[in-house]
């Protein structure tokens, strides 16, 4: 007998594993974000997840996460509408049902709000699509791209929280800056008013076996440690992304407490899988 893998069932199933794994490492499973990224999901799936409960998703196209964060802020919105409706029906006439939502209230666990985060390679002229929706950007590698998003900050009185993304799997087709800049560059950011460091991000080069990713996921941990020392971010230097599908796990062993779901989660018709790390085109 055939089991049809759905979205609840693999969304189950990545939880039960991101909590073995947090057990492992010593932590809570609510010290982990699991930031759900929806590259290849339609926004059904995105809607699906959301009334599931799920409150972080990724986008690596800047065009793509301004869309659907607009049709999102409308969706829960319409929510919000639902539960007034419910609740108000609910105090005059508590044994009639409320259209969709059941007897006396929504039977979904929606949150109150999404956590958009960028999480590919962002090109300064995008930063205008991407900040006002953003909660954080995962992929900050470079002053350039710093001073960008200082001006637009600052030109609309806007806090815009990042990560300094680090290649510290040494692999010369990625992005990310150099270890051996990582303090200088989250220096740098910590001066600025309206852009905050908040902590690193890595990935690990590509492989079929998790454990090929130890090594790299380790050296940006132990690199975050000698970092956070500095005490940049006023105390808040404290997020650590780390993992995909492939090697999440190991990720979370090694003290991440954001990992970045793609495949796992949507189940991608052409089989590609997670990989937020290609440039942005003049298409987007």
């Amino acid at each position: 007998m055939t089991v049809v893998s759905t979205l609840q069932s693999r969304y189950r199933e990545v939880m039960d594993r991101v909590a073995r794994a947090a057990e492992r490492s010593g932590r809570s499973p609510r010290d982990i974000f699991v930031v759900a990224v929806s590259k290849y999901a339609d926004i059904d799936d995105i809607r699906e997840l959301i009334e599931l409960g799920h409150a972080d998703f990724g986008e690596s196209r800047a065009v793509q996460l301004s869309q659907r964060a607009a049709i999102v802020d409308e969706m829960l919105t319409r929510y919000r509408t639902m539960r007034e409706v419910a609740a108000a029906r609910s105090a005059r006439l508590a044994d009639l049902p409320v259209p969709g939502l059941g007897a006396n209230q929504p039977a979904l666990n929606i949150p109150d709000r999404v956590r958009w985060h960028m999480v590919g390679h962002l090109q300064r002229n995008k930063v205008p699509k991407v900040a006002p929706s953003v909660r954080l950007i995962h992929s900050v590698d470079s002053l350039r791209l710093v001073e960008e998003l200082q001006a637009f900050g600052l030109k609309k009185d806007l806090d815009i929280d990042v990560l300094v993304q680090v290649n510290c799997s040494e692999e010369p087709q990625k992005y990310g800056c150099a270890v051996a800049a990582a303090q200088h560059l989250c220096e740098q950011i910590d001066l600025c008013a309206n852009v905050h460091i908040r902590g690193l991000m890595t990935m690990a080069a590509y492989s079929e076996n998790p454990e090929d990713s130890r090594t790299t996921f380790r050296r940006c941990a132990e690199l975050f440690e000698d970092i956070s020392k500095a005490g940049y971010g006023d105390g808040r230097f404290n997020l650590l992304s780390m993992g995909m599908t492939g090697d999440f796990e190991v990720a979370i062993e090694e003290g991440a407490n954001i990992i970045r779901i793609g495949s796992a989660l949507f189940e991608d018709p052409e089989g590609r899988t997670d990989h937020h790390d290609d440039p942005e085109t003049d298409a987007d």
